[in-house]
This record gives C-alpha cells, sequence and structure tokens, in this order.
C-alpha cells in the first residue's frame, strides 16, 4: 500500500494565540455622550478614568469598534491598557447604525472637530492625554495639539496629512460625497474607500479582512452621515507647520510635544506622510515605516503595538522587564530594562536608527533556539534632505 506523504508532517511550529476580537470593544467599554457647541458626540470609555490617558480619533468610514477594537485587544496592547485609560472619541454620526443627521445640522469643520476635544477632556477631567489617531482623525489630533500644546503629552499619527486636499483627491472625494447623498453606498465609494484604507490589491495580501470591511462600508456606515465627514475633511486648511533650520530663530510653528509618524508601506499615503516629517522638529519626531501592510493597526498590529511601547517609555512611560507600566505623573520610580539603555538613556529619539529589542526563552541549552522570539523595529530619520523641506 503506498503511504501518503502528508501523515509524516508535523504541526511542531503551530502556537497559540488570542484572537484580536475586533468586535468585544463595544462589550467593554463605557459609552458616553459629550455635549459639545456642536452637538453631542459618542466616546467610548475603555480602562480606569484614574489613569493617564489615551485619546483615539478614527479615519474616514470607521468608528471606534471598527477602527481600534482589533488593535487594542492586541496581547500586547492589553497588558499596555492596564496601566492606561483609552478614551475612543467616534466623529459626529459616524457610529454603526447611526441615525441620519438632520437636513438642518450644520456639521462641524475639521477645526471645529478638533476644538470638539476641549469639550471631551473637560467632561473627563484630563489634563492631558496622549494623542492616537489615524488618517483624518490624525489629522484632527494634530490640529488639536498646535491650539493646544499643553493639554498633549504626546502623539502617535498613523497616515497623517498635513496639507490641504490636492486636485485628485478633492475630485475624487466630492464625486464620493454626491454619490453618498444621493445614491447611497454605492460600489465605487466602497473601491474608493478600500484604497484609502488598505492600498491596492488589499484580497491579495488578507482577503478575510478585506471582506470584513467591505460589509461594513455597505451595511453598517450612514452614507449620508459619511458625505459630511468627507465634505470637511476635503476643505481641511494647510497645518501651517515647518522644520525651523538649526540656529535660526523661531519663527514657524510646529508640533512642540513628541511625535512618533507612522506608515504601511503599501498605504496610499506614505508620501504624506515623509511631507509632514519634513516639517516636524527632529529633535522629538520620528518617522516608521512597517512593511508588507496599509492598515497598520489591522495587518501589523503586532509590530506597531511594540513601537508603541518604545515610544512610550521613552517619553517617560517607562516599562520594566515584565511588561509593567508607570506612570511617571504618580511619583512612581521608572525601571528601564538594561536592553533600552543605550537609546539615549531610554529616550527614543528621531536619530535612532535600527532599534531592535531581543526577548530570548529562558533556560534554553541549545543556543540555536535564543533568537526565536526576536522583533525588529526599525525607526529611521526624514528620508528627505533638510534643503528639501517644505
Amino acid at each position: 500500500m503506498p503511504v501518503d506523504p502528508m501523515d509524516d508532517i508535523e504541526l511542531r511550529s503551530v502556537q497559540l494565540q488570542f484572537p484580536n476580537g475586533r468586535g468585544s470593544l463595544e462589550g467593554t467599554c463605557d459609552l458616553r455622550r459629550v455635549v459639545t457647541d456642536k452637538g453631542d458626540i459618542l466616546v467610548a470609555v475603555q480602562g480606569d478614568t484614574a489613569k493617564p490617558a489615551i485619546l483615539t480619533y478614527h479615519d474616514l468610514g470607521l468608528n471606534y469598534a471598527t477602527s481600534f477594537a482589533g488593535f487594542f485587544n492586541y496581547p500586547t496592547m492589553r497588558a499596555l491598557l492596564d496601566n492606561f485609560c483609552v478614551y475612543h472619541v467616534t466623529a459626529p454620526g459616524q457610529e454603526d447604525g447611526a441615525p441620519t443627521l438632520p437636513e438642518d445640522y450644520l456639521y462641524p469643520t475639521i477645526d471645529e472637530l478638533s476644538a470638539q476635544l476641549l469639550f471631551v477632556l473637560s467632561h473627563f477631567g484630563c489634563k492631558s492625554v496622549i494623542g492616537f489617531g489615524v488618517g483624518a482623525g490624525a489629522n484632527i489630533l494634530a490640529r488639536f495639539a498646535l491650539n493646544n500644546p499643553d493639554k498633549v503629552g504626546a502623539l502617535c499619527l498613523i497616515n497623517c496629512n498635513s496639507t490641504p486636499s490636492g486636485w485628485i483627491e478633492w475630485g475624487y472625494q466630492s464625486f464620493n460625497a454626491r454619490y453618498l447623498r444621493s445614491k447611497g453606498m454605492t460600489q465605487g465609494v466602497v473601491d474608493y474607500l478600500m484604497w484609502h484604507h488598505f492600498g491596492r490589491n488589499p484580497e491579495e495580501r488578507n482577503h478575510d479582512l478585506a471582506q470584513m470591511y467591505k460589509s461594513h462600508f455597505e451595511r453598517s456606515v450612514n452614507p449620508t452621515n459619511l458625505a459630511m465627514l468627507i465634505n470637511s475633511y476635503i476643505h481641511r486648511t494647510d497645518l501651517q507647520i515647518a522644520r525651523t533650520p538649526s540656529g535660526s530663530p523661531q519663527a514657524a510653528a510646529t508640533l512642540k510635544m513628541p511625535v512618533i509618524n507612522i506608515t504601511g508601506a503599501l498605504s496610499p499615503h506614505v508620501d504624506d506622510t515623509v511631507t509632514l516629517n519634513g516639517r516636524l522638529d527632529p529633535t522629538n519626531s520620528s518617522w516608521m515605516k512597517i512593511s508588507d501592510c496599509a492598515m497598520v493597526l489591522e495587518e501589523q498590529p503586532g509590530k506597531l503595538a511594540e513601537a508603541f511601547r518604545l515610544f512610550l517609555q521613552g517619553e517617560g512611560y517607562a516599562s520594566t522587564t515584565t511588561g509593567k507600566f508607570h506612570n511617571p505623573m504618580n511619583g512612581n520610580q521608572i525601571f528601564l530594562s538594561q536592553q533600552f539603555d543605550d537609546i539615549n538613556n531610554g529616550n527614543l529619539c528621531p536619530s535612532s536608527v535600527g532599534i531592535q529589542p531581543t526577548t530570548a526563552t529562558d533556560g534554553e541549552e541549545n543556543g540555536n533556539n535564543r533568537n526565536r522570539n526576536k522583533t525588529e523595529i526599525r525607526i529611521t530619520e526624514n528620508p528627505l534632505p533638510e534643503t528639501i523641506v517644505c
């Protein structure tokens, strides 16, 4: 009898992992309605409000659950959330199953959306937050940080655009907003949203993930409300920030807090993040491009979580080797693991290139397995020379 070669296969490298649990945020968050001067907004609170605050803002076509559920339920982020409280802000009318906004409702501009965050901080008694924004949400958080630098301790911006919309973007998005109002969620709008988040050919990278988001755009998004948000986003103004050359007087405004500027290698917004990085202060900002992804939170949550953890550690929210986080504001002693001692005494700075945190299994008698859990994070400085900076 011939022997099937498949009988000899052993699944030795399969490891049990926790699922991301994309839809579980809705059950673990305390949903609050915050009154602002431009209407109520939905804020989902995740964690103990007595702990340091992380404030998130989503991108076009998404909301707090569809944008951040998978990432903040990733195992690395679960450990981090034991020491932080996350406030997930959803733009007006963008939550799942939201009713259509009244015809006479004047949707806030991008600047007014950023100003609404003052009401959020006041409502929850937050003196300072760590901003975590994606796409349009990153632009909104950057505006808030510019106008209120004392209320933002650090920023993590993903696929952030710092310039006004160009003619191509304005044209496509104007047609999308018109179709959303008149015909609802058409196939053309869905295709554009998929390109906006995943770049080209997302099915070739992750078919199930692409289908999940297509289904969300088609079934869960209120098209009229999304058209209003798109209209506000394409009419955004320039951030009016610039990198001031060293030795010259500080004449131009820029973000004064630490910033980590992240994009995916396959994202259509890579050039936008490079432009933003060229306008930031190189002494307090870093640019990071993660390979093999466009929607970083969903396609590479492990790499993003590790980069975010290192970023927080470098800004004083330090970790021990066991992964515990300490808030420097409450008097707890800060412990830095030995493997990061050579990175500016624990500070994750823009000039750090090739940061390679490594963890090895204990008790290994054979040295061949020491690098089994090695994780490599590369953070690079602005790829443009100083003379090209806008």
